[in-house]
């Protein structure tokens, strides 16, 4: 994997927000082959332990057990770090409709904790797990970032508002915040 895009320096301080889940734990391996320093933030909610056993003892790791939802471990995993990659959250659609309150506590309210700590400690960049829900009820094809439809699910409105407020935080803190809908 490249990170050429990314202006990804080797030398550079990495926190991987999510860090044992599927996506988190392949981005903290290719991040440690590359030199970086890691800090893997999980509550281990979703993500497993399992998936970070083979990197867990690398020197230039650094695994935090706590939660997105809690701001004092969002800034203690920040600390130092130059760069996030915020891969936290509560997916799936069923979850949403049957839980829509915890769903919108770790994904909006998660969020919003990391953007702080982020901005608070000085963080100079941000790349966040956004969603193709986003798109919500567009029939539109193909589908262009800036046409969006009505939300379908609760899911789908937490990583819209993810998206508005990391444009509100770009523009009021100067921060570079990218989402990447996958």
């Amino acid at each position: 994997m490249n990170f050429d895009y990314l202006n990804f320096d080797p030398t550079m301080r990495v926190l991987v927000t999510g860090g044992a889940g599927f996506i988190g734990s392949n981005l903290c391996e290719v991040l440690l082959k590359n030199g970086n320093e890691v800090v893997c933030l999980d509550n281990f909610a979703t993500g497993k332990k399992e998936n970070i056993n083979r990197i867990q003892n690398h020197h230039n790791f650094t695994l935090i057990n706590g939660d997105i939802r809690n701001l004092k471990d969002c800034k203690k995993a920040c600390d130092g770090a130059d760069f996030v990659l915020h891969q936290a959250a509560l997916g799936s659609v069923p979850r949403s409709i049957n839980d829509p309150i915890t769903s919108n506590e770790v994904n909006v309210s998660g969020f919003l904790n990391m953007l702080v700590a982020a901005r608070d400690t000085g963080v100079k960049r941000v790349v966040y797990a956004a969603s193709s829900s986003t798109y919500g009820d567009s029939k539109t094809l193909p589908k262009f970032e800036d046409k969006i439809g009505k939300p379908l699910s609760p899911y789908a409105i937490t990583k819209y508002t993810n998206e508005l407020y990391a444009d509100v935080f770009s523009k009021t803190n100067c921060m570079e915040i990218n989402g990447l809908r996958y």
